[in-house]
């Protein structure tokens, strides 16, 4: 059969670091508050030189060193994010000149925190059914941009990066490598829970987040409890077969929340919250090079990514490494 096979994953960050402790020299807050409630101890903030577009090249060019692959083969680049560069054209685009892959396909996809997912989808379908050979994925943000730095219960929340992963169709063994199956959701029914409020279409201005945190937590552990679920048994496992989750990385306690409604040990999660904040599309491929390069991830581990975004959007995909 074919699947998309990981071949090497990136990832890059802005070269500020913001601690709690910077945050609460300028915010009506402290260390303890947004560690107690979120987990989070840090986050790293673009400065005016640093775009979405940099770091997403950036994570993408570590990505194609880790999978020894020219980036003139690549014929595909999906890049997730909520912070385009521009209204257009696609900051893909960017990605794919930067790199010499010109002449392949490259597209932008919106769907805010769940965006690499839905990026991975649309790439592992491509890849399929032979619309593409080689393919970047990758979720890269400056939420830093869009954020209200007077509302203390979101701005100490997000944090700016990228991350990107290598796929390349190959013919493999049932047992073998590669994406095993992957569900996407929306429900445009909880808009207005988290949102920007600003557009090209309404307010011809960027705007700036919005988030009714309580009721986006009761949601996301439901929601992603559900879709895991889905996704195991589409491929006819369960829990204790997964080696690792990587999550999207919200909140320490939606992820906690999460794994017990499982019953998946918290060893298994890889979590790194505390050190990037909620970075949105970057999020789960940030965490997951974090987790290969410290060597937890191995070839042949079974990995569940998971994310849940503004929309609502939500997603998971299983992959064997």
């Amino acid at each position: 059969m074919i699947r998309s096979v990981f071949k090497g994953s990136g990832s890059a960050l802005p070269r500020r670091l913001v601690t709690n402790a910077d945050l609460a020299q300028e915010l009506d807050t402290s260390d303890e508050w947004i560690v107690e409630r979120t987990g989070i101890n840090q986050r790293y903030i673009a400065d005016e030189s640093e775009t979405t577009s940099s770091l997403a090249i950036g994570a993408a060019r570590r990505a194609l060193d880790a999978a020894g692959i020219d980036g003139k083969t690549i014929d595909l680049i999906v890049l997730a994010t909520a912070t385009p560069d521009q209204t257009f054209p696609a900051t893909a685009t960017k990605v794919q000149a930067a790199l010499g892959a010109n002449g392949g396909i490259a597209f932008d996809v919106a769907a805010v925190c769940s965006g690499f997912l839905y990026g991975l989808g649309v790439a592992d379908s491509m890849l399929r059914t032979g619309m593409a050979k080689r393919a970047l994925v990758i979720g890269a943000e400056t939420f830093s941009r869009i954020l209200d730095w007077e509302d203390r219960g979101t701005c100490v929340l997000f944090g700016d990066g990228a991350g990107a992963f290598v796929l390349q169709a190959e013919e493999v063994e049932q047992d073998g490598p590669g994406i095993l199956a992957t569900r996407l959701h929306a429900d445009g029914d909880h808009n207005q829970l988290l949102y920007v409020d600003g557009g090209p279409s309404t307010t011809q201005t960027v705007g700036k987040l919005r988030m009714k945190g309580r009721e986006v937590f009761r949601h996301a552990v439901v929601n992603l409890a559900s879709v895991l679920e889905e996704v195991l048994d589409d491929v006819g496992l369960s829990p204790a077969d997964i080696d690792w989750v990587v999550p999207h990385q919200a909140n320490e306690r939606i992820l906690d929340a999460t794994a017990r409604k499982l019953d998946l040990p918290p060893e298994r999660v890889i979590k790194t919250v505390g050190l990037h904040a909620n970075t949105s599309a970057a999020s789960v491929p940030l965490a997951f090079d974090h987790g290969l390069r410290d060597g937890r991830i191995k070839p042949g581990d079974l990995v569940m990514l998971e994310a849940m975004g503004g929309g609502f959007t939500w997603g998971a995909s299983l992959m064997r490494v």
